[in-house]
């Protein structure tokens, strides 16, 4: 009984302090949700991206490891992709058509595991979790195979906590209204700087990217307003 409440404690420790800034990065995806980025595909995307941690991860136990560390941040160029193409994309849509979305469509579970959307959010979970593997790689090393079945069981557990966590978040009126205001802008911005920190581990650099890319943004709209104002 010891075993497995020491199991389950260092499952949920050593989950909560590497993936607290997954409650960040998830409350903001579930704030930009519209009639096709839907709850489901953040679930599943997170689930998926998770556990392509956890398989990474699993030769540690195993005695080797497969992904070497300096491929895996290149995996930080995905999240930088995704930020620039929702920044030169932005789309609003209206509450009825959203609702409307939901109304209607009811796609299958593995259509949502399919997705695009699913596999962009899978890519970011990745990408930000890349540095999770140094820690479960021997987490998992000096785990017996019990001790090992009952940490993962805890992980996959607590990823739907985060999910559930992240998405009440943004029932928060202030946090809602900052995202309802900002978040189309915001997000891309925080997942440029999250590429650029996985790649470089520079928080400057991160700093940097994370401005001017709202910089850019900030341009962009403007450029666009005026545009419309000149065809009125």
């Amino acid at each position: 009984m010891s075993g497995l409440v020491t199991a389950i404690t260092t499952g949920i420790t050593a989950f909560s302090a590497t993936n607290i800034d997954d409650i960040v990065i998830l409350t903001l995806l579930f704030s930009q949700i519209n009639k096709s980025f839907r709850s489901r595909h953040i679930i599943a995307g997170q689930y998926l991206g998770f556990a392509a941690l956890i398989a990474a991860s699993l030769p540690g136990f195993l005695g080797g490891l497969i992904i070497p560390q300096s491929w895996i941040r290149l995996l930080g160029f995905m999240p930088i992709i995704i930020g620039m193409s929702s920044l030169l994309k932005r789309e609003e849509d209206s509450p009825e058509e959203v609702s409307e979305e939901t109304e209607r469509s009811y796609p299958s579970v593995i259509a949502s595991f399919l997705s695009p959307q699913t596999c962009n959010v899978a890519a970011i979970a990745f990408a930000n979790g890349s540095d999770n593997i140094s820690v479960y790689v021997p987490l998992f090393a000096n785990s017996e195979l019990e001790s090992l079945l009952v940490i993962v069981s805890v992980f996959f557990s607590l990823v739907g906590v985060w999910c559930y966590a992240a998405y009440k978040f943004t029932y928060l009126p202030a946090i809602a209204q900052f995202l309802t205001d900002n978040g189309n802008t915001f997000v891309p911005c925080i997942l440029i700087g999250l590429g650029v920190f996985i790649v470089s581990e520079n928080v400057t650099w991160t700093l940097l990217s994370v401005v001017s890319s709202y910089l850019f943004s900030f341009i962009l709209s403007r450029t666009q307003n005026s545009g419309v104002r000149i065809q009125e």
